[in-house]
């Protein structure tokens, strides 16, 4: 998996939504709230689509190198197979998984992340159950440095605790593509990223999952970090096809999408429409993930 992940071509793919993002992205798979009753049917039509993605036969190890997945979603099954050894084994596509439980309140242009009470022990269990990595997400909405710097010392503080579990953590200080002070603010982050990289051992990669940058190429030196595995970038509220035109200009960086990669696919496609909805959106991120 370190392998793959280290030199692997391809990209991605986020299948993390939970809490509160998932009746939306149900909405947009054409899924309706009145097709529930119960949190548990809500999850249970989640893990029905995302089932789909991962058992379609466009969704291979040859363009999809990883999958993050929600913590629901590693303790289930797929065809009679726990998850993430399913996308190992039938799939060669490494499995992450996601940690965090969300964002505390908006503190000097940022948000931290809320605490994450028995990470140790997901983590332990994760490992079992054949995941390499995780992921954690934080915000910053404004070039504060203050909140800049706390989010990024949030974020290195628990990778430790990640990495001292056997986990590969990816780190996603995620700026926000609608900042007034985007630029400034990315500024900021990447030299404070620089700086906790520095302080990591030959024995901590981690991985970065960023908004992708004002500037082209912004994030080079992150890139060649020799602490760092791989930069992903995060579609952030782009439509697709922008967020891979955007992507494309960014030599090194992969893209690990979300909402972009399930845009236009329907409950109601038929199989041969959806996997071929589904392997045409693959062949272009993977494509603006190469460059």
């Amino acid at each position: 998996m370190l392998q793959k992940v280290r030199t692997g071509s391809g990209f991605i793919a986020a299948l993390d939504q939970s809490g509160g993002s998932t009746p939306k992205a149900l909405g947009l798979y054409g899924i309706g709230d009145d097709a529930w009753s119960t949190e548990t049917e809500m999850f249970d039509l989640m893990h029905a689509m995302r089932t789909r993605i991962v058992t379609s036969p466009a969704f291979t190890g040859d363009r999809v190198l990883g999958a993050i997945l929600f913590e629901q979603t590693m303790d289930r099954q797929i065809e009679g197979v726990g998850s993430a050894e399913y996308l190992w084994a039938r799939k060669h596509v490494v499995p992450f998984l996601k940690v965090d439980k969300g964002l505390a309140d908006v503190a000097d242009g940022a948000q931290i992340m809320k605490p994450i009470p028995g990470l140790t022990e997901l983590c332990q269990r994760a490992v079992g159950l054949g995941v390499f990595g995780t992921k954690m997400r934080s915000v910053v909405q404004l070039a504060n440095a203050a909140g800049v710097n706390a989010v990024i010392d949030q974020q290195f503080d628990v990778a430790a605790e990640i990495i001292a579990a056997g986990l590969v953590p990816i780190i996603e200080p995620e700026v926000d593509i609608n900042s007034p002070e985007k630029e400034a603010a990315e500024g900021l982050l990447r030299d404070r990223i620089a700086s906790r990289l520095d302080g990591l051992s030959e024995d901590q990669p981690v991985m970065l999952k960023l908004s992708i940058p004002t500037v082209d190429d912004f994030y080079t030196e992150l890139i060649a970090h020799p602490r760092v595995l791989r930069v992903v970038a995060l579609s952030g509220g782009y439509p697709r096809d922008e967020a891979n035109e955007r992507l494309s200009r960014n030599h090194g960086m992969i893209a690990s999408f979300s909402r972009a990669l399930t845009e236009g696919l329907s409950a109601g496609q038929s199989d041969a429409e959806f996997d071929a909805a589904l392997s045409a959106t693959i062949d272009s991120i993977y494509a603006a993930s190469i460059t």
